[in-house]
């Protein structure tokens, strides 16, 4: 095989864990290459997934905002959706993203290799290249990065017309009168808050008595009513038995998630499958070379990434763990080094989670209900956003934040904020916790004045309940 055909690592998929591994090899010193068959870098996070959900989302927030700008002394008469405008503007948002993935990649001298990927041997990789042809390679390490992908219902097939998965509710040409969601995860909410702001009525439809499963009780119940006070409807403890795609419409048929009770439909203009995201593992040849696969179809592997085969490793979404862009970029920088012969580890205890609705939530560590199962004494502060000064004179006082904290050392264990700008504090706490921070250690940090991040120190004085401003 000729030398340009060889290298140190190749990593298949060049999502944020794919990329960011390959990046991290080259700085090290490494010959690599990066393979994905999407033809543009960035995986789902970037084409399909983070970054078109933020441009909407924001730009839902921009019009909602605008709409009621006159209560701050602003008119701009009749606000008006150009929706058509507001793709264009999403989809440069993507272009600007991909654009400088290859251009960080061409940097490191990474060969991006467009492509589908299969697994031929330990060692060896077929690539099918989108211009045509194939590429036979060989590397001394091989990196499964390749992601995940929507989990279907069973029994209801997605179209992307009227019944879409969250790729086609990121690409309507016009927005629905009414919009049925089937999954009350981040996904979900987030989706179904775009619409709802640019005029959608939304129903989310969800099998669990809860939203959110996996946030904090207390916080999701929380969430949910404020979601609830802007509109979005809720149907919880629902199965969605059957989904009948019609001319101008979907019929939804729902029963019980329980067993107990009568059946019931639901119609609305398009239905949003949105139950969660499985790792993407067919097709690249695993189970030839003998690659392990858990029970849920993920990539076994050890505390460095190691599969079962020598030399071949697998970060992110495949593998156990969320199913966040971030936790993979980690895995990724922490592999690449570990390949370095560098000490490298990942802290999954502070691994920061965050719904992009308005008002955001944002967690980073246990939650109660983790505390509780695992006999863990704790104290709790808790600051809501009606007594900061910034959020009432900016009129965004949904929302609290929540510490918890070792009742007998006072280190933090987890923070949960509900409110505005939520995911970007979330930082504090995460950075808190890093350095094993008490309670106390936030209180008595200084905090600049008028900001949301008061709420944060109110929350820590509140575990010593001698919070200030309540």
């Amino acid at each position: 095989m000729s030398d340009e055909n060889n290298f140190d690592i190749v990593v298949i998929g060049a999502g944020p864990g794919g990329y960011v591994c390959a990046l991290r090899a080259a700085q090290l010193g490494m010959k690599v290459a990066c393979i994905d068959k999407r033809g543009a870098p960035g995986g789902t996070c970037l084409n399909v997934g983070c970054i078109p959900s933020k441009a909407l989302l924001h730009a839902s927030e921009v019009y909602a905002e605008a709409a009621h700008a006159a209560d701050m002394g602003i008119n701009f008469g009749t606000v008006k959706l150009d929706l058509e405008k507001m793709m264009a503007y999403k989809a440069q948002g993507i272009t600007g993203n991909t654009d400088g993935v290859r251009y960080l990649l061409k940097k490191n001298n990474v060969e991006e290799i467009k492509g589908a990927a299969k697994l031929s041997a330990p060692g060896a990789i077929e690539v099918v290249l989108l211009a045509g042809g194939t590429r036979q390679l060989s590397a001394k390490h091989i990196v499964i990065a390749t992601g995940s992908e929507v989990t279907p219902l069973p029994g209801i097939e997605t179209d992307e017309e009227r019944i879409v998965s969250s790729t086609g509710a990121l690409s309507f040409d016009k927005v629905p009168k009414h919009l049925a969601v089937i999954g009350a995860g981040i996904i979900g909410l987030e989706l179904g808050s775009v619409w709802k702001r640019l005029g959608a009525e939304v129903t989310v439809i969800e099998f669990l008595d809860r939203i959110t499963p996996g946030m904090d009780v207390d916080m999701a119940k929380n969430f949910q009513r404020v979601l609830k006070k802007q509109g979005i409807k809720f149907m919880l403890g629902k199965k969605v038995t059957a989904a009948k795609a019609l001319k101008n419409s979907v019929k939804l048929s729902l029963a019980p998630a329980s067993g107990e009770g009568e059946e019931e439909s639901l119609t609305a203009d398009r239905a949003l499958v949105a139950i969660g995201r499985r790792p993407h593992t067919e097709g690249l040849g695993l189970e030839a070379v003998g690659v392990a696969l858990d029970g849920a179809g993920r990539v076994e592997t050890d505390a460095h990434f190691k599969t079962n085969i020598d030399g071949i490793y697998a970060i992110g979404d495949v593998i156990a763990g969320p199913m966040l862009a971030h936790k993979a970029e980690d895995e990724g920088v922490a592999l690449a080094e570990h390949l370095a012969g560098k000490p490298a580890q990942v802290n999954y205890d502070v691994i920061p989670s965050v719904v992009y609705t308005a008002p955001e939530v944002a967690w980073v560590g246990r939650t109660e209900e983790e505390l509780k199962e695992a006999g863990i004494e704790y104290n709790m502060g808790k600051f809501p956003f009606t007594a900061n000064g910034r959020a009432k004179v900016n009129g965004t006082t949904d929302g609290f934040v929540k510490i918890l904290a070792d009742a007998k050392s006072d280190k933090v264990l987890g923070v949960h904020i509900l409110g505005a700008q939520a995911g970007d504090m979330i930082a504090e706490a995460a950075v808190a916790m890093e350095f094993s921070a008490s309670a106390e250690d936030i209180a008595r940090t200084c905090h600049a004045h008028p900001t949301l991040t008061e709420a944060v120190k109110e929350a820590a004085l509140d575990v010593d309940k001698r919070a200030l401003h309540m």
